[in-house]
């Protein structure tokens, strides 16, 4: 694991700690009980209670509900789309607690049978791009089950407890007192994501998830948004890897290919990491490159690319070396 990875790994195991402990800690959840938000242990209302009570005027009622939900909404989603307009989905490659547990999945079904997904046609090689070789081990098979199953109930549970009062979720799960509701929500709920956890993780992120949908339609009405791109004046450095891009991608993308096709990228940068490893003895140096502006525009017309785009003093800034291999 490289320098990026590391970094993306710890971002993702923050971001997963904080979707567990939001709604316990009272920084963020919809308590129903109490019919509004909680946002840093404070209430979080649209401010029309009191023209409900005939407290305040409809003109002061207008305006809480901007100032208390339009303007945050839009902040919120106006940010993210933002985001995914100018550098893609990095919020699922980075962030999302749900594309973790797709990894993680991945991983263990790989060691378990040497494909990353029950649906991919054909074992990946066992070779990997760092030059260690992965066996399939059958016996891995008894992690997976159990992690799928495992984190399909900490998600049913952290999703509830968004909903409810945290403590009191814990307290009854604890002492065998969930409500019917609470039991039913629980039990559904894990059926299904597990299910989604072994059989459709891939799918769910590609057409089933909004946010990570509306993030790729954002970045493709950018075509100068930034985008893995292939340097194809040095493709023959190609002739000797086993195509580790492909192989490692999480969403099971061709990352050497055109934008179009490459719609539900995560922005992972998986595919690079991997290039910069098989090639890391090539004084040529790696094929696979961020780039963003003018030089994005081949990526996605698949026409020749410009001079001085994968200038070394450019790429440096974009995506700094690992000064440590």
């Amino acid at each position: 694991m490289d320098r990026l990875q590391k970094r993306r790994f710890w971002f993702q195991t923050g971001f997963f700690v904080l979707f567990v402990l939001a709604p316990p800690l009272d920084i963020f959840r919809f308590d129903l009980t109490q019919g509004h938000f909680i946002l840093f242990g404070a209430p979080w209302t649209l401010g029309i209670d009191g023209f409900i009570r005939g407290e305040i005027s409809p003109l002061e009622a207008s305006l809480n509900l901007l100032l208390r939900g339009f303007i945050p909404l839009l902040t919120v989603g106006g940010g993210l789309m933002w985001t995914a307009w100018r550098y893609g989905r990095l919020y699922c490659g980075w962030l999302c607690p749900h594309f973790s547990v797709v990894e993680m999945i991945n991983g263990l079904m790989q060691r378990a049978g040497g494909k990353p997904s029950l649906w991919e046609p054909e074992p990946l090689p066992e070779r990997q791009p760092d030059g260690r070789l992965l066996k399939p081990d059958p016996r891995y098979w008894i992690a997976v089950v159990p992690a799928a199953l495992a984190f399909a109930f900490l998600w049913a549970l952290s999703l509830l407890t968004y909903l409810l009062p945290p403590f009191e979720i814990y307290g009854n799960l604890f002492g065998g007192t969930l409500t019917p509701n609470q039991f039913r929500f629980l039990t559904v709920g894990t059926a299904l994501l597990f299910i989604e956890f072994m059989f459709a993780r891939h799918l769910f992120c590609r057409f089933g998830c909004a946010v990570g949908l509306f993030q790729s339609l954002a970045w493709m009405a950018n075509s100068r948004a930034m985008v893995v791109a292939f340097e194809t004046p040095k493709a023959k450095v190609c002739q000797d890897c086993n195509n580790a891009c492909d192989n490692v991608c999480p969403m099971r993308l061709k990352p050497r290919t055109v934008k179009r096709r490459m719609f539900t990228c995560t922005e992972c940068a998986q595919c690079i990491s991997a290039c910069e490893q098989v090639q890391k003895d090539n004084p040529l140096g790696g094929v696979l490159h961020w780039v963003d502006g003018d030089c994005a525009l081949p990526v996605v017309s698949g026409r020749k690319q410009q001079p001085g785009c994968f200038d070394p003093g450019m790429l440096e800034t974009m995506h700094p070396p690992d000064k440590g291999n």
